[in-house]
Parts: C-alpha cells; sequence; structure tokens
C-alpha cells in the first residue's frame, strides 16, 4: 500500500523544487506563493490559493478560520515558509490546521534554505 496521496505530493514537490531551482533562497514567502501558483498553473495541479477554511470545535464551526497558503487536489494544505528551518511550531501550526479542518495531510515547504526543504505530515 503507498503513501497517502503519494503521486499528487510528489507533484506538489516537484513543482516546489523548480520555483526553488529559479528564484533560489532570500525572497518573502510571497514572493513563493505567487511563483508555485505560477508553476502549478504550468503543471495543471488543481489548486486553491489563499483559501478560507472552517475551523471546527466541538463539532460546530467557529466564526474564524485558517486562510491555507493552497490546497491542492481539494485534499492537501500546502504551508509556505521561507526561513532557516522548519521548526517544531510551524509543525506543531500544521498539525493543528489539519486537524481543525478535517484534512489528512498538509505540506510545509520551506524555500529559506539553501536546498528545498519540506515535511511531509499526516493526522
Amino acid at each position: 500500500m503507498g503513501l497517502l496521496y503519494e503521486k499528487e505530493t510528489y507533484l506538489i514537490i516537484g513543482a516546489a523544487m523548480e520555483v526553488h531551482q529559479e528564484l533560489g533562497c532570500g525572497f518573502l514567502e510571497a514572493v513563493y506563493q505567487e511563483a508555485l501558483e505560477e508553476e502549478f498553473q504550468e503543471k495543471n495541479i488543481p489548486y486553491q490559493r489563499e483559501v478560507p477554511l472552517k475551523i471546527y470545535y466541538k463539532n460546530k464551526p467557529l466564526k474564524k478560520y485558517y486562510m491555507a497558503d493552497f490546497i491542492c487536489y481539494n485534499e492537501i494544505i500546502i504551508e509556505i515558509k521561507a526561513a532557516t528551518a522548519i521548526t517544531k511550531e510551524h509543525q506543531a501550526q500544521l498539525v493543528n490546521y489539519l486537524t481543525a479542518t478535517r484534512l489528512k495531510l498538509g505540506l510545509i515547504i520551506n524555500f529559506g534554505k539553501q536546498s528545498l526543504e519540506y515535511k511531509r505530515m499526516i493526522k
């Protein structure tokens, strides 16, 4: 049995690698977000950008919402960073997003290092 959304994850990470190869590190997250959107379009990866997602508390939706950088394939949260490293706080944040939104898979993609860094997280 393969990984959850294995093919989709591979395509998303490939798009991110293309962006990192072209831009390198040192830009703000917003620059990488815009470039990644271009790459998703070029590679026909279905996505929604800056999607407001409902957060649930005891099975009731809250008025506050989480704004995802991207949702790809209607199933995968993409959280973009331009940091020196993916931290435990970034990981905890993504786990909270997955729990609150009831999605199962998230990717933290960090463009802030010389080599692209990413973390695949399942809830």
